[in-house]
This record gives structure tokens, C-alpha cells and sequence, in this order.
């Protein structure tokens, strides 16, 4: 299993991000990754992030402070 994420404007438009093009090997890896990532990844466009498991969406979350 290889858990990765995908990130995309508002939109739905794709961004490809300087940081967070990695395979994690849990879920726990990767959410740990993007809780201490997530305001890079806005500052460089991206607005929400989807988890992968195998290229299967487990969910799209939002980026930006509630």
C-alpha cells in the first residue's frame, strides 16, 4: 500500500506543489506529514488535499483554517 495525497485549487484545478510528492507507508505517516506541511502547501496554491491509498480516494479535507 502506498498512501499519497493530491492537492487542487478551490476548482478542482490540479497544483503541483515544491513539497509532498511522497509515497508514506500508513495513513498515520501521511497525516502526520500534511499536519506539518499544510501552510506551505497553501502558500503555494493549494487550497484542499485528497488521501490516496493506492490511487483509491479516502478523503479530500480543506487546507485553510476554519
Amino acid at each position: 500500500m502506498a498512501w499519497t495525497w493530491r492537492y487542487e485549487k478551490a476548482d478542482g484545478s490540479a497544483v503541483n506543489p515544491t513539497v509532498g510528492q511522497e509515497d508514506f507507508p500508513t495513513q498515520g505517516d501521511a497525516e502526520s506529514w500534511i499536519g506539518e506541511n499544510w501552510k506551505q502547501l497553501v502558500e503555494e496554491g493549494a487550497d484542499q488535499a485528497t488521501l490516496l491509498d493506492d490511487g483509491s480516494t479516502i478523503y479530500t479535507m480543506s487546507l485553510h483554517e476554519a
